[in-house]
């Protein structure tokens, strides 16, 4: 795929990391993450999705487990920000370079602060979006907070 992929594996491959990628056809749900770990057989708490939020202002990444959704509260202390709400999606697009649904922490138009749920290391390897729908990308999780500059910090409540 060198050269040919998506800004997602490209950047991957620039960093020099290891991974699989995963195609599987979208129904059209707006549940793109629980609809990826349901068509690959995986378990929601590996796929992890990439949601773009305001803390005081700034566009941020938020990279939590399917299997929940993100905390404000938690999202902006973990960045030293007092206030986070999810951004204007149009907003989120124009930043990353990427449709909703298909937005991947790896490869963005503009680097954007990002964090990633702490969860994430508890696994051998998760899956984020490759930058597409219906294509996700499996790496090692230490892999993807180096190649995103990313903290680490719980910021996932569950349902």
């Amino acid at each position: 795929m060198s050269g040919k992929g998506t800004p997602a594996t490209v950047a991957a491959e620039r960093g020099g990391v290891a991974f699989t990628l995963h195609s599987y056809e979208v129904a059209g749900t707006d549940s793109y993450g629980k609809e990826a770990a349901a068509a690959l057989g995986v378990s929601p708490e590996r796929i992890f999705k990439t949601l773009v939020a305001e803390v005081d202002g700034t566009l941020t990444v938020g990279v939590v487990p399917v299997a929940g959704r993100l905390d404000p509260k938690a999202l902006a202390a973990a960045v030293g920000g007092k206030r986070a709400r999810m951004a204007d999606p149009a907003r989120a697009e124009r930043a990353t370079g990427y449709v909703r649904g298909g937005i991947s922490p790896l490869g963005q138009r503009r680097k954007l602060r990002t964090v990633v749920d702490s969860s994430a290391l508890k696994h051998e390897t998760v899956y984020v979006s490759a930058g597409r729908r219906g294509l996700q990308m499996e790496l090692d999780p230490a892999d993807l907070v180096r190649l995103t500059g990313a903290d680490t910090a719980p910021i996932c409540a569950v349902d």
